[in-house]
This record gives structure tokens, sequence and C-alpha cells, in this order.
């Protein structure tokens, strides 16, 4: 019967013993790990989708960056198409003249000066733009329109805009459509339209036509960004979240150029979020890192809605805290993991438990248990 009650007693100290030494303390959500999101090419931010304290997910957009849209100077299908995505306009332009040729609908040009033109101080000036009247000079049969589009050192260059003619044929020019001898201004060769060269600047974002493609003039073929894109890849022109997590801040506004490796915002991952407390110094020994932590949210009302977590990390450098209006108490941080959820935001506050006494409750156990053994000796 004695042993029995002294068991009971034992039992009930440890009891009390551990309900003692479990410590609360009040810690605050913090962000473990700051990650820059930089632009991976140089632009105008066109787009902020998001802004500072906002929630994203792992590959949300974020930001998207203006792109220089290269458009088809004239009509005609697209041949030589020598870039790809990602390369440097420049570099492809030293190698082959051009990012891309286009073959103008125009196919033929004519090299033409003043000769037979009709004897009158206006048939001598021409003029960029002017239309123009086309017919062959063997026998009329070939017909056509044309416009004065450059001025050269012999005479001028006439683009044929309607009309059929032989390579190398020689053609009259006029300026009525009767083909009268008072409105005629020269003579020319006709030429093969030389095909159209496209160089653009910066590297290849997007690209929007194909070899053989008939494009009209206008129409947008591919889309530059300044800088080089690493490893020749494009990446689009959004800018997207590598994480889930919080946007600690934005660095950079709408309509504000950018430049390459520039932080255009920052976030705290989701999973880096932890909590930080501060405890006394006469309290160090009784944690651990690697210690089991309970967590609860100070304003939540849900009763039972406990969180996890351990102690990642114990601060060697003391915190001073004023207690009062004099004394000073010396204290330490204290870091503990969580998993966070949608409740979790930084800055929000936590209430811990520790139990530090589980070693201790188990040792007076195991000593009145060899005091109870020494009189049933006897």
């Amino acid at each position: 019967m004695k042993r029995a009650f002294w068991i009971i007693l034992t039992a009930v100290l440890a009891l009390a013993i551990g309900l003692a030494a479990a410590e609360s303390y009040e810690g605050t959500i913090v962000a473990g790990e700051i990650q820059p999101v930089a632009a991976a090419y140089g632009g105008r931010i066109m787009d902020l989708k998001v802004e500072t304290g906002d929630l994203v997910e792992e590959g949300q957009e974020l930001a998207a960056i203006g792109t220089t849209r290269n458009y088809a100077p004239v009509e005609g299908t697209v041949t030589g198409l020598y870039i790809a995505e990602g390369d440097k306009t420049e570099d492809i332009t030293e190698r082959y003249g051009a990012s891309l040729y286009i073959e103008p609908t125009n196919r033929y040009l004519i090299a033409a000066t003043s000769e037979k033109a009709y004897n009158a101080s206006e048939n001598r000036y021409v003029h960029l733009g002017e239309r123009v009247y086309l017919k062959c000079v063997a026998d009329g049969s070939h017909k056509g329109t044309g416009m004065i589009s450059a001025l050269t050192e012999k005479g001028y260059n006439v683009e044929v805009t309607g009309g059929e003619f032989l390579i190398e044929e020689k053609v009259e020019i006029y300026r009525k459509s009767n083909f009268s001898k008072e409105s005629a201004i020269g003579r020319g060769t006709v030429e093969r339209a030389k095909p159209v060269a496209v160089k653009g600047a910066g590297s290849v974002l997007k690209i929007h036509v194909a070899n053989g493609d008939f494009v009209e003039r206008g129409e947008i073929l591919f889309e530059t960004v300044d800088g080089v894109l690493d490893g020749l890849y494009a990446p689009g022109e959004n800018i997207v979240s590598p994480v889930k997590g919080i946007i600690n801040s934005v660095e950079k506004a709408r309509g504000e150029t950018i430049n390459k490796g520039d932080t255009l915002m920052k976030i705290v991952p989701t999973e880096s979020l932890r909590v930080e407390f501060l405890v006394q110094e006469s309290d160090l020994f009784l944690l651990k890192e690697g210690q089991k932590v309970r967590m609860e949210l100070y304003w939540d009302t849900e009763p039972g809605r406990i969180y996890e977590g351990k102690i990642t990390r114990i601060s060697h450098i003391q915190e001073a805290v004023k207690d009062g209006t004099t004394a000073t108490r010396q204290n330490y941080k204290v870091y503990a993991s969580i998993q966070a959820d949608e409740q979790i935001r930084a800055g929000m506050t936590v209430i811990l438990s520790i139990d530090t006494g589980n070693a201790a409750a188990e040792e007076p156990a195991g000593e009145t248990e060899t005091v109870e053994e020494a009189p049933a000796a006897e």
C-alpha cells in the first residue's frame, strides 16, 4: 500500500512539473527570405498587375514590359527570314545584311533618265512620289503605271505599280495617261526590284511571320527588346512570379523604363515565413534548435486551430528591451518555422507554446522509484 502511494504521488508531481514547464511567448510572423524579381530584358513597363502586400501564386503574371514592334515597310512576300527568337538583330544584320527581306509586290524598277523627254523646261524636273505612265519602246504593247521613288546622280528611279514588263526592256515614261508626246519626261530600263531589307534593333522576343508569307504594308513582322537575352532564350513579354508568396515591395512604376537585370519587385516566399520572438537570457537553457513549438494566431476566433513548427535558430546577439521605465532586460531573438496557409499574413501576432519540461518530468519518477525500493530491501 505504501509503495502504491509513492507511485501515485510521483505521477502527480511529474504531471505538475510538466504542466509548469510549458512556456508561452508572443511572437510575430516575419519574412525569412526576400526574393527579387529581375527583368530578363529592357523596355518600358506597360502594365503592373500587383501591388505591395498582394498574395501571388507561382507562375502568376506580375507585369508586362513593352516591346519594339517592327512592321512591313512594303507589301510583298517574306523571304530570307534569318532571325530566330532570342537572336540579337545586330548580329544577324552584320552577317546577312538584314533580319529578313520582303520581295515587294511591285516587282519591277526602272532606272530612268531625261533622255527623249519632250523639250520643255517643266519636263526636265521630276518629283518624288509623282505618278507616271509607262509604255514599252519596242511596239507599245506593254503598258503600266509607276511612281517616282528616288532621284539618282544620272536621273531617277520609277517603281512599277501596275502592268507587266520584261527585264531589261526599254520603256518610255509619261506624265499623262494618253501618252501624249508633250508629257514625255524620259526613258529607262526595266530591272528587277530589289528585296526590301528589314533590320530591327535589339533582341528578338517574338516572330509573327514565316518564310513565304504574304504581308501587307504596316503588318507586324517581329518584336524586339533591349539587351541580350540569356542563352538566346525568349521568355515572353510578361514577367511571372517564380514562387508563391507575398509582394514585399514594388520597385518600379508603370511607364518607367527598365533595364535588363533591374529589380522590378521583391517577393517574400510563403514557405520562408517564420515566427520571431524574444526570450530572456534566463530562459535560454530551456530552448534548443529543433524543439517543437505549437502556435495560435492572436486574433483567431476559431477554437482549436493550432500551427506546429520547430525552433530553427537562436540568435547569439542580445536585444536590449526596456522593462517599464527604468530597468533593461537582456533578450535574444528566437525563430520558429510555421506551415503558412491562407490565414497567415506577414506581421501577425502569434502565441507560442513550448513544452520545456518533458525531460525534467521524467527524472523525479526514476528517483522516487529508487527511494521506494530501498525500505523494501531491508
